[in-house]
């Protein structure tokens, strides 16, 4: 009787045990879809040089800064970008993958180890350096807002009883959350779905990166930014596992480096002048040399 017992103790014990491993490890895995603590180890600059290929995170729905062309290829001011690393790291600017990212997974993806660095119009603020490590700034913006012409909004009252088009993980969904919590806000995970929000008429205005907007108004008639510029001015940078200290060393050796010839100016001319024409001054974006 003695032995059944125990018997039937052991059997409840090792499948408490199995619940607890199972409980845990979907914890985990949770945390990890959060963008929580669940962290995988980067890739060292060593371990990239010898694999031959760099990853790198960039927007595919981003025009003109990360996109994919009516020819199914990745172009912009990041992905110019991003080819020079590889060329200047591995000596091919081919021998880059580019790795797909929404707004709100750029610090999941850093943290999960898919992606050696992000280069996807990340804005610097305090709380993602918590999480990662940016690099020197190679760009520099503020939040606009872009809305239908007929109903022009050219100020933040008059969308106190509207309704704002954000996307998550923005700085403009946390501008709006922390300093207008009274508006209310529309969110999507990607830019298209939240373009495609603002054409069909679900909300009032569409609020990102200044320069993302001016260059959608002037690409679909009957949309103009009527808000320029608001909030800080922020600096936009790379960014790498927090940690990976030889990387992000290589990086800002690298954009310093790119000073003399004026590279971001270069990038300017050839990504988004062809967009903006005379109606951006590069001077208000370009950062060379990592000087805001």
């Amino acid at each position: 009787m003695k032995k059944k017992i125990g018997l039937i103790l052991l059997t409840l014990i090792l499948a408490i045990g199995l619940l607890a491993g199972c409980g845990q490890q979907a914890s985990e895995e949770e945390g990890a879809k959060d963008g929580g603590d669940a962290q995988a180890t980067a890739r060292t600059l060593e371990e990239i040089k010898a694999d031959g290929k760099i990853r790198i995170g960039v927007f595919s729905d981003k025009n003109p800064f990360g996109y994919v062309d009516a020819n199914g290829e990745v172009q912009g001011y990041d992905i110019y970008f991003a080819k020079r690393i590889a060329k200047d790291l591995l000596g091919d600017e081919n021998a880059v993958e580019f790795v797909y990212v929404e707004a709100a997974s750029r610090v999941e993806y850093l943290l999960s180890g898919k992606v050696d660095i992000i280069l996807a119009n990340f804005t610097v603020t305090d709380e993602r350096k918590q999480k990662v490590d940016f690099a020197l700034p190679y760009m520099k913006v503020a939040l606009g807002v872009v809305s239908p012409e007929a109903n022009l909004i050219t100020d933040v009252s008059q969308l106190k009883d509207g309704t704002l088009i954000v996307v998550k993980g923005t700085t403009a969904e946390t501008y709006f959350s922390e300093k207008h919590p009274e508006i209310k806000l529309l969110k999507f995970d990607e830019y298209q779905e939240a373009y495609d929000a603002l054409l069909d008429g679900r909300g009032d205005a569409f609020s990102t990166d200044n320069t993302e907007v001016l260059a959608w108004a002037i690409n679909n008639k009957g949309f103009k930014v009527g808000i320029e510029s608001l909030g800080n001015t922020d600096a936009i940078a790379p960014a790498v596992q927090k940690g990976n200290t030889k990387l992000l060393e290589w990086l800002n050796a690298e954009i310093e480096s790119m000073a003399g010839e004026q590279f971001f100016h270069a990038d300017f001319e050839e990504t988004l002048k062809p967009v903006y024409g005379e109606n951006v001054d590069p001077e208000s974006l370009v950062v060379e040399g990592g000087q805001m």
